[in-house]
């Protein structure tokens, strides 16, 4: 009877034991995972809704005029734009610091034929414009801009079958002139209406967002985005793409722009 008592307990203790190893390997598993997702940065406040710090024109000091906070957004007031005289550019960057790999979300609307971008690894020195160097996610009227806009001359150079329509290079979501968006998960609200934009990028995957859907994505730097790099509309930009950090700018095209719940982490 002993005997047995013996061994039941003996066998009851491994048991314990076997339990206890496996709860360390879990709880070890777990700060595993805690240690990796730290390495993701808190989100950084590019727009507090109420203030312009950290804003500026590209190569300038100042922010344009008819760039404002108001009503907790970031805008652009065509209005005060036109009183004013300004020598500097007219797109805004975020100059308090620049970024690398991140993850960018905002939100935005434009006016009927409006047109904008978010553009980052922008860089100013030796430029005139962000444009020529630094990527774009597409902002634009998808289905007014041509009507409004005149688009066949500046579209026939690049052998467009109808340039007086709007290519798809350069619809709402594209990575402009370079990757063009899914149109069947493009949902993306008329203008006058908010629609909210992420940018995801690594060297590994570069990912464009709408409204919560996934536009596209793709791998920078690599043979296919050489490829398209050389064969388009930058193939005379031999800087364009090139940089692995830079800031984040938004695009004035002229038309009215609003901007509110601007952040950005590091990955």
């Amino acid at each position: 009877m002993k005997l047995r008592l013996v061994t039941i307990l003996y066998s009851t203790l491994l048991l314990l034991t076997a339990c206890a190893d496996r709860a360390v390997d879990r709880t070890t598993e777990v700060d595993e995972t805690t240690a990796d997702s730290t390495e993701v940065g808190e989100w950084i406040t590019l727009f507090d809704g109420s203030s312009t710090d950290g804003w500026r024109g590209y190569k300038s000091d100042v922010l344009p005029p008819g760039w404002v906070a108001r009503d907790g957004m970031l805008l652009f007031d065509t209005e005060v734009q036109l009183e004013q005289d300004y020598t500097g550019g007219r797109d805004v960057v975020y100059g308090a610091r620049e970024f690398d790999n991140f993850e960018l979300e905002l939100d935005w609307k434009i006016p009927p034929g409006g047109n904008s971008g978010i553009l980052y690894h922008a860089k100013e020195e030796g430029y005139d414009s962000p444009t020529v160097m630094a990527p774009e996610y597409q902002l634009i009227d998808d289905e007014g801009y041509a009507e409004i806009h005149d688009l066949t001359a500046y579209n026939s150079q690049f052998g467009a079958e109808h340039p007086e329509q709007l290519q798809d290079w350069q619809m709402t979501g594209a990575d402009y002139a370079m990757h063009t968006a899914d149109p069947t998960k493009k949902k993306l609200n008329p203008p006058g209406e908010w629609n909210s934009s992420r940018i995801v990028f690594t060297p590994e995957r570069v990912e464009y967002w709408l409204n919560g859907e996934l536009l596209l994505s793709f791998v920078p730097w690599s043979e296919d985005w050489e490829e398209k790099r050389n064969s388009g509309k930058w193939k005379d930009a031999p800087d364009y793409g090139k940089y692995r950090s830079g800031y984040i700018v938004l695009q004035d095209h002229g038309s009215p722009l609003w901007f509110r719940n601007i952040r950005i982490r590091e990955l």
